[in-house]
This record gives structure tokens, C-alpha cells and sequence, in this order.
């Protein structure tokens, strides 16, 4: 896979357009013309006006609640800063990217989810141009609507590595970006591997994952039902029960169905040490903590891309609904990365000044570290400021 990712992103690279023609009709069977690519903003308008009321209540809904999150965790972020003393001026200054494209994938489904998930933090952080692809059969009036919704500039009907690709190399007719997000199979996330270096990143990620942590005060139905939730995402999905009760295990083991029992397993564990202990180390994209307190639980986790308290918080409203962005970190990499959110838009450029007066006092010992690397124009240019201009 890695050498045909390759091959094809090469192409794009040479070809442009072109080569997306025959990607577009080799892995989608679609013919379009470059023109035809662009979706026009007017389309996903419709599209939100004509969805039925119900739908559209709980998209709205949705997006508001996003939207929400996501401007709290922008209040709590630090801005840009500069402090001042005895003559040196250190800072940052934290701006957004001024593009991302955002790639919503298709495969077994659609996800207008994932749209809003990608977009509202993006528009929150300050995003100039916020471009989107997807398949074109997975453009479906709500995957649209939540374009709309979200604000998304332009959409393109491109898939896979080809939209990857064109994202990442930009094309007559498909802008290049500086950051591309948004989860995808192991053929895109191998496509976003190689592009990192040409455009920015998020993450490389997997077939979701979710870990349980049950006791006896949770329903096992409960339990079950949030183990194929995220089975049923992808055959390569895994789902992993620990309880410190053989009885727990056993009752939700009876209730999951057996076309996902090969993605399951079922952990007991010594004592609730242990569960912990276990969790951290799977670092599981999805973490529950279906237990009696879960709070006290909560000082202990320190990798999981996101936790959910208590067993009246399924997995499925961090999905859609609940506010943080359901794009998470999976593979273990909880242990070193955070999921998708305004911070994922936003970069920092060092501010650096100084007085006349501080850099003729402190150039000749900071030469001297330039010196010993060997590096002599570095301490020369350091040098040459003492002398009077």
C-alpha cells in the first residue's frame, strides 16, 4: 500500500487535475469534469433548508453545542504575549493557519458528524478558508447541510489519496492548504503520512478503539451497547471490557452479538489499580469509566483521548453531540497527542528584542557559546554590534 500511496500521490503531483480525472473514475466510477468538482455553497444551502424539520433541529443542535465548546476552550487558551525586562522583549504571537482542509470520509457511511466536528473548531480558531472533501457518493444532503451549518467555504467531491493529494499539492482546480484533519481509512492515513513536510497534519489515525472499565452498578446491556458502537465502525475496530468482577464480564459478554465478539475482549483484572494501570497503557482513543463514581477514577487517567463519566455517558454523544470534537487520537499515540480542537488550527511564532544597550553587554558571552559550535559567522554577527555604527 505504501508504494502505490506513493505512486498515485506522484501523480497528482505531475499530472494535477488530470491525474484526479482518472482516480475519480478508477476509485469512485464517477466521471467529472474539473468544473463539476466544486460543489457551489448555494447547493449545501438548500440542502439545510430542505432537510426534514427533525433533522434539521438536531444538526442545529448539534452545531450549536460544538460551536459552544469550542469557543469556552478558546476563552481558556493562552493568547499572544510579550513581557519586557532590562532591555529583552520575549513573546509568542498564536495565530491560526490560513487554510485547512477538511477530508470527511466516506467508506461503509457518511458523516455529516465529523463535518461539524472539523469545521466549527477550525472557524472558532480563525481559519481564513476552510475547504472540504469528500467522496461524491458520500455527499449526501447532510453531509451538505452540515457544511452549511459550519461555515465551510468551498467542497470538493474528491476521496481517498486523491483528495489528500490535491489538498496537500493543490491543483488548477483544488486550492492547496497548509493543514489537512479529518480521520480516514489506512489508505488516506498513509496519503497524509507522506504529504506531512507539503502541508500540515493532525494525526495519523486508526480503526477507533474503546476501552470499559465496568462494575456491578452498571447495566450490562449498557456496557454492551457501547462496546459494538464502536465495533460497528470498521472490522479492524476493537473494543476492550475490564472489570475486577468475572460476573461483569460475563453478563455483558452474553449481550454483545457475535458478529463483533472477534473485536472484543474481556479483561478481569485484580483491583481497580490494575484497571487503571491497563487503561493508560492501552491509551485508548475512547475511554468509559462505567462505574459508581467515575470521578474518582478521573485523577488517575493520564491517556486517553477522551473520557466518558459514568454509565449515562455513552460514547455516542462525544460522537455527535456533546461539545469536544469526536476526531481523536488512536494506536496508543494518546500517550504523546491530544484530539482535534482549536488548538489543532493554531500555531506560535517566538517574538525575540533587544535594546541596543543589553545586546552590546551580553554579545560577547553569547559568542562565545557560538565559538565552541565552530559556528564563527554566528559569533561575528553578534560582534560586530559593539562597535559604534
Amino acid at each position: 500500500m505504501q508504494d502505490k500511496v506513493q505512486s498515485i500521490l506522484k501523480q497528482i503531483q505531475r499530472q494535477g487535475d488530470k491525474a484526479l480525472v482518472s482516480l475519480l473514475r478508477r476509485w469512485d466510477g464517477v466521471s467529472l469534469r474539473p468544473g463539476k468538482w466544486r460543489v457551489p455553497k448555494e447547493r449545501a444551502e438548500r440542502a439545510l433548508k430542505g432537510l426534514p424539520p427533525g433533522k434539521r433541529a438536531v444538526l442545529s443542535d448539534a452545531a450549536r453545542q460544538i460551536r459552544r465548546f469550542h469557543l469556552a476552550e478558546s476563552r481558556r487558551m493562552v493568547r499572544s504575549w510579550r513581557e519586557s525586562s532590562g532591555g529583552l522583549t520575549v513573546g509568542q504571537s498564536i495565530l491560526p493557519v490560513d487554510s485547512a482542509g477538511l477530508y470527511v470520509p466516506g467508506g461503509r457511511f457518511a458523516y455529516p458528524s465529523t463535518v461539524l466536528m472539523t469545521a466549527i473548531p477550525a472557524r472558532v480558531a480563525g481559519v481564513r478558508k476552510i475547504v472540504m472533501a469528500t467522496p461524491p457518493k458520500h455527499l449526501t444532503e447532510e453531509v451538505l447541510a452540515a457544511a452549511a451549518l459550519a461555515g465551510v467555504d468551498e467542497i470538493y467531491q474528491l476521496g481517498g489519496v486523491a483528495a489528500v493529494g490535491a489538498l496537500a499539492f493543490g491543483t488548477r482546480t483544488v486550492p492547496k492548504v497548509d493543514l489537512i484533519v479529518g480521520p480516514g481509512g489506512a489508505w488516506v492515513t498513509e496519503a497524509k503520512r507522506q504529504v506531512f513536510g507539503q502541508t500540515g497534519i493532525d494525526m495519523l489515525a486508526g480503526p477507533s478503539e474503546i476501552v470499559v472499565l465496568a462494575d456491578a452498578s452498571s447495566p450490562a446491556d449498557f456496557a454492551a451497547a457501547d462496546l459494538m458502537a464502536q465495533a460497528e465502525h470498521d472490522p479492524l475496530a476493537r473494543a476492550t471490557l475490564l472489570s475486577t468482577d468475572a460476573r461483569v464480564l460475563r453478563r455483558v459478554k452474553e449481550r454483545v452479538e457475535k458478529k463483533f465478539l472477534a473485536q472484543c475482549r474481556f479483561v478481569k483484572v485484580r483491583d481497580w489499580k490494575d484497571a487503571v494501570d491497563a487503561a493508560n497503557n492501552l491509551a485508548p482513543e475512547h475511554l468509559s469509566l462505567m462505574v459508581k463514581n467515575p470521578n474518582r477514577f478521573l485523577s488517575g487517567i493520564r491517556n486517553a483521548g477522551a473520557i466518558f463519566l459514568g454509565a449515562w455517558t455513552p460514547v455516542a454523544t462525544g460522537d455527535y453531540w456533546a461539545g469536544p470534537s469526536h476526531v481523536l487520537p488512536t494506536n496508543r499515540s494518546a500517550r504523546f497527542s491530544s484530539g482535534l480542537s482549536v488548538r489543532t488550527f493554531l500555531k506560535s511564532s517566538s517574538v525575540i528584542g533587544l535594546t541596543k544597550d543589553l545586546l552590546r553587554k551580553k554579545a560577547a558571552s553569547i559568542a562565545l557559546l557560538a565559538e565552541a559550535e565552530g559556528l564563527h559567522y554566528h559569533a561575528a554577527s553578534l560582534l560586530v554590534r559593539r562597535k559604534d555604527s
